[in-house]
C-alpha cells in the first residue's frame, strides 16, 4: 500500500424532504432537508480496501455515489489522485472515469436484461477506445474467464444466470475499463451465504492480480473483517471512527464501534460479552443536539448532550468521541 489514492474532505450531502411548494405555503413550514453526509473526510491508499460500516441510514451508499459521480456534493471535495473531480469536464473527466468504477448490491438490477452479457463488458471498452473489432471480442471472453466463468457465456442474457454468476459478470464489467479503484457497495448483501465467500475470494485474487484499491461498503462485519485494511465507522452521516482492521475488531475505541462489535454473534472474539445493539438511529431529518450518538451512548456526559465532538487523532487513525478525548472510554 502506498500513497493516498482518493481523499475525501469535509464531504456533506443535504437532501430536499420538504413538502410541496403550496403545502407549505398553506400550512406555513419552512423547507425541510435531510443531512445524509456531514463532514466526512478520510483517504484511501492505493491497493487497500478501505471499508464504511454502520447501522442503515448511516450515509455509506450515499458516499460511495458521490465518490464515483452519480450525486454531487453539497459541501466539501473528492480529489483522486492529486485532481480535485469538481470542475473537472470534457476529456479530463472522461479519462478520470475510466480510472474508477463501481459494483453494485443488485446484480440483476444493475445489469441490462435486454442485452447479451458480451454486450454488457463490452460497452466499457468501446466507450473508452480500449480495444475495437475481434480485440473487443477476445477481450470480453479473457475476463469472463478471469471471473471464473466461460467465453462462450458472453452469448447469454443476464437472467440465465444464477445471482453469484450474475455478480461475477458486473464484476467483469467493472474490470473492463481497467480501473485502478473500484467502489463496492454492498457486493455479496443479495447473494446466498454459499456463494458470498467465492466472491469475496474472488474479488481479492483480482486485487492481487491488478493492484485494485477497493471501498468496500458493508454492514455485515465478518465480511468486513475478511477483506479490509482498514476500516471507517459511521453513524449518521458523520464518522464516530477510522482504525486499521484488526485492531478496531480487537480494541475498539468509539462506544458505537464496541456496540456493533458486540451485537456481532459470530467474530470468536473470546472474553467480550455479546449484546444486541441498544435504540435506534435517531431521524436524521431532526437528529439530536450535540453528539447523535448519545441518546444510545454508555459513556454520555453533559458535554456530549451540547457539543458535537471533533475528530481527536489516534495512534492509527481518528476518534470522534469526548470519552476518548478525555480518557474515560
Amino acid at each position: 500500500m502506498g500513497d493516498a489514492l482518493v481523499r475525501v474532505e469535509g464531504l456533506t450531502r443535504y437532501f430536499d424532504v420538504s413538502k410541496p411548494w403550496l403545502n407549505r405555503v398553506i400550512e406555513r413550514e419552512p423547507k425541510a432537508w435531510l443531512t445524509a453526509v456531514a463532514d466526512v473526510s478520510f483517504e484511501i491508499r492505493r491497493g487497500e480496501t478501505f471499508a464504511l460500516v454502520g447501522e442503515s441510514g448511516s450515509g455509506k451508499s450515499t458516499i460511495a455515489k458521490m465518490i464515483v459521480g452519480l450525486l454531487p456534493p453539497s459541501e466539501g471535495r473528492i480529489v483522486f489522485d492529486g485532481q480535485p473531480m469538481a470542475g473537472t469536464a470534457g476529456a479530463a473527466m472522461r479519462s478520470l472515469r475510466r480510472r474508477f468504477q463501481m459494483i453494485f448490491q443488485d446484480p440483476f438490477a444493475s445489469l441490462n436484461p435486454r442485452w447479451r452479457v458480451g454486450d454488457i463488458i463490452a460497452e466499457p471498452i468501446r466507450t473508452f477506445g480500449l480495444a475495437s473489432g475481434a480485440e473487443v471480442r477476445r477481450e470480453v471472453g479473457r475476463l469472463l474467464e478471469v471471473v471464473g466463468l466461460g467465453a462462450a457465456d458472453a452469448a447469454k442474457f443476464p437472467h440465465e444466470f444464477s445471482g453469484g454468476q450474475r455478480q461475477r459478470i458486473a464484476i467483469a464489467r467493472a474490470l473492463s475499463s481497467k480501473p485502478e479503484f473500484i467502489v463496492c457497495d454492498e457486493p455479496t448483501s443479495a447473494l446466498d451465504v454459499s456463494v458470498q465467500a467465492q466472491i469475496l475470494n474472488l474479488m481479492r485474487d483480482l486485487q492481487d492480480e491488478f493492484g485494485l484499491t477497493y471501498l468496500f461498503i458493508s454492514h455485515d462485519l465478518s465480511v468486513v473483517r475478511h477483506m479490509a485494511n482498514r476500516i471507517g465507522v459511521l453513524y449518521l452521516g458523520r464518522l464516530a471512527e477510522v482504525a486499521e482492521g484488526k485492531r478496531l475488531f480487537r480494541e475498539p475505541r468509539h462506544p458505537y464501534s464496541r456496540m456493533l462489535l458486540d451485537a456481532v454473534p459470530d467474530l470468536e472474539m473470546s472474553g467480550r460479552r455479546r449484546k444486541r445493539v441498544e435504540g435506534e438511529i435517531p431521524n436524521p431529518i431532526d437528529p439530536p443536539p450535540g453528539c447523535a450518538f448519545h441518546p444510545r451512548c454508555p459513556l454520555v456526559a453533559d458535554r456530549c448532550r451540547r457539543e458535537i465532538p471533533a475528530p481527536v487523532p489516534v495512534a492509527d487513525g481518528m476518534a470522534a468521541c469526548f470519552a476518548v478525548e478525555e480518557g474515560r472510554g
